[in-house]
């Protein structure tokens, strides 16, 4: 099974130098992107129709970046070639048995002639600036300028990611750090956040074939990896790109800026110790990063305090990753207090959640049945949900199927089941961008009844006499002050914090300290929610729609 996690087409040397020539002529702003209004003004001299040619960019951009890079370029080109020669242009063209080395340029009413113009125009510019030096500042030397105070305006961003990075630090980020959301929800965001690779995390009791599961998808061992009967994996692994294969400890990796683990280190040398990064080129990892984590604990061994906040630290990834996949074992299918800590902890990232019975075929096809609604059984009391929650069936490892157990029935109903989990994962990166949204808007709503919250416990405060126990009675009664904040601000019940974790954190805080309510910052919020972002994924999107 390959993962086409992008557009993928490959051309002649002599093509490319074409096409980087085509590329530059329709690049309008000199910036390395081809935008909506770039595309529309050369994409039109193909003369063909207008559904056409919005399949071929929702194809070509299919990260939904509002812009095509060089790469992406050459991709639009060859589809636009193949549409001229007759072919359906749809989303699975790419997967086609096509050279597309092969594939010649497209015919361009009109470009040969705009072409000459170009190269004419570039060498009049030449031989007036020959011999005389102007002194032209670059445009993008008044982004740091500290006279301009303006704020960034949509033509002046490059893609929805590039958007959000603005929209966080003018609008958002400066209401998290008045209202200490930092230190209560997740710490500040930063570049690396934006730009990170979607993640991929695992969870599940030991032996439920995590790591073996990861192997399986890249089809090779990554460093670090342990594989056995007993509890193996004794730290959390963050598995991704890099130029070669090493490990690198988590201290070093929460320090990186480059990096989207700098959050982590709120959690402790305790925790950094059990955290590292193993990197490895592969092509799957290129547009997907898998975290492998300790085995959930059960019976006595649970009772063993671990060092660190190991329901922290998963609920932390968990708002990172854009997939959580949890493991289960026929033969281990009861949930343990503290995989029931872990599962609740993933409260509010019921959209990112899958469900996987491995090891399938160690049972036959009536154990099958019945390990399936148990496995449901628990799973309903766990989640306390009355949606029936997806179940993928399988066995994800190198090795064929046992038929002696499952049957050719069961053989077929697995390798139906591995193909859905694995059109899941395949579908990871073209979604990543609409899941970074999502996780944005999600982030800003948190932030903003976060705010309410620390404002109202500030208002309740006495002005003089008996504070220590005012605040200790608000603590107490936290619940109730929820309710008093739902009421005043209308806001929805299932959208507050956990009351109990929320309690823990307020016991180290004075209430005198927090700031007042401050309308603007959340008028601002509210203006970016309300028209701020509907206004970038207008700006970015297919331009043919």
């Amino acid at each position: 099974m390959e993962f086409a996690s992008g557009p993928i087409a490959s051309c002649s040397r002599e093509q490319q130098k074409i096409y980087l020539e085509w590329f530059n002529l329709a690049d309008s702003d000199d910036d390395n992107r081809i935008t909506g209004n770039d595309a529309i003004k050369f994409f039109s001299m193909s003369n063909l129709p207008r559904h056409d040619l919005k399949q071929v960019w929702a194809i070509a951009d299919s990260k939904r970046q509002g812009f095509l890079g060089f790469q992406e370029f050459i991709v639009a080109i060859q589809l636009v070639s193949l549409a001229q020669a007759g072919h359906t242009i749809t989303s699975d063209i790419l997967g086609t048995q096509i050279a597309w080395e092969n594939v010649k340029p497209p015919v361009m009413n009109g470009l040969d002639a705009l072409l000459e113009k170009k190269r004419r125009s570039s060498k009049t510019n030449e031989s007036d600036t020959n011999g005389s030096s102007h002194n032209q500042q670059s445009p993008s030397a008044d982004w740091f300028s500290s006279k301009s105070s303006k704020k960034v305006s949509i033509s002046s961003v490059t893609s929805i990611i590039d958007g959000l990075k603005k929209l966080y630090i003018e609008k958002l980020k400066p209401l998290e750090a008045t209202y200490l959301f930092n230190d209560f929800v997740s710490p500040l965001l930063t570049n690396s956040d934006f730009d990170a690779k979607p993640m991929v995390m695992l969870l599940g009791q030991y032996s439920t074939g995590k790591t073996t599961f990861i192997k399986h998808l890249l089809k090779s061992s990554y460093p670090g990896a342990h594989i056995g009967p007993e509890p193996t994996t004794d730290r959390f692994v963050v598995v991704m790109s890099g130029t070669d294969e090493r490990s690198i400890p988590g201290n070093t990796v929460a320090v990186q800026a480059d990096m989207p683990f700098s959050g982590l280190t709120t959690f402790g040398t305790a925790f950094l110790s059990k955290f590292q990064c193993s990197q490895m080129p592969h092509p799957l990892l290129d547009h997907i990063t898998f975290v492998d984590t300790p085995g959930v604990l059960s019976g006595e061994k649970q009772r063993t305090q671990r060092s660190y906040d190991f329901t922290g630290v998963t609920s932390w990834f968990a708002a990172k990753c854009d997939l959580i996949l949890l493991l289960f074992d026929p033969h281990k299918l009861d949930i343990s207090d503290e995989f029931k800590r872990v599962i609740s902890s993933l409260r509010g990232h019921d959209d990112k959640i899958r469900v996987v019975l491995n090891k399938a075929d160690q049972v036959d096809t009536q154990q099958l049945m019945r390990v399936y609604g148990a496995l449901m059984w628990s799973l309903g009391k766990v989640l306390n949900t009355p949606e029936v929650m997806r179940v993928y069936i399988g066995s994800f490892n190198d090795k064929p199927v046992n038929e002696a157990c499952t049957g050719p029935l069961g053989r077929e109903l697995f390798e139906k089941e591995q193909e859905d989990l694995l059109s899941d994962l395949k579908d990871i990166p073209k979604k990543a961008c609409d899941r970074r949204i999502n996780e944005f808007v999600k982030r800003a709503r948190a932030a903003k009844i976060h705010a309410y919250i620390i404002s109202h416990l500030k208002k309740e405060m006495p002005a003089m006499m008996g504070k220590a126990k005012t605040q200790q009675r608000l603590i107490n009664n936290l619940e109730d002050e929820f309710s008093k904040v739902q009421r005043e601000f209308h806001l929805p019940p299932g959208d507050f914090p956990n009351a109990e974790h929320f309690r823990e954190i307020l016991s180290g805080y004075n209430f005198d300290k927090f700031e007042k309510l401050k309308p603007k910052m959340i008028q601002a919020v509210d203006d970016m929610l309300g028209y701020d972002i509907p206004d970038l994924l207008k700006h970015f999107r297919n331009p043919y729609d």
